[in-house]
């Protein structure tokens, strides 16, 4: 199943994400997730937390599933 995250914004950046989708509870955290869990942005493996993620794009968390950012 595709979630989807609704943004006001031009895009988030990924440690933003992962708050919002309540994986972390702070920004310092998404280091320590992004090296201990795999995020794909679009199929691509993200390793860096100030990614910018834009509506459309696609991000899969291991465990997780697929989420989709639109706009809103």
């Amino acid at each position: 199943m595709l979630e989807l995250i609704k943004i006001d914004t031009p895009y988030i950046t990924l440690g933003q994400f992962l708050k919002r989708l309540n994986v972390i509870s702070s920004g310092g955290q998404a280091k320590f997730f992004l090296q201990e869990e795999i995020v794909r942005i679009n199929g691509e493996v993200e390793t860096r937390r100030g990614r910018k993620v834009y509506p459309q794009d696609q991000v899969e968390i291991s465990g997780l599933g697929i989420v989709m950012v639109v706009s809103e």
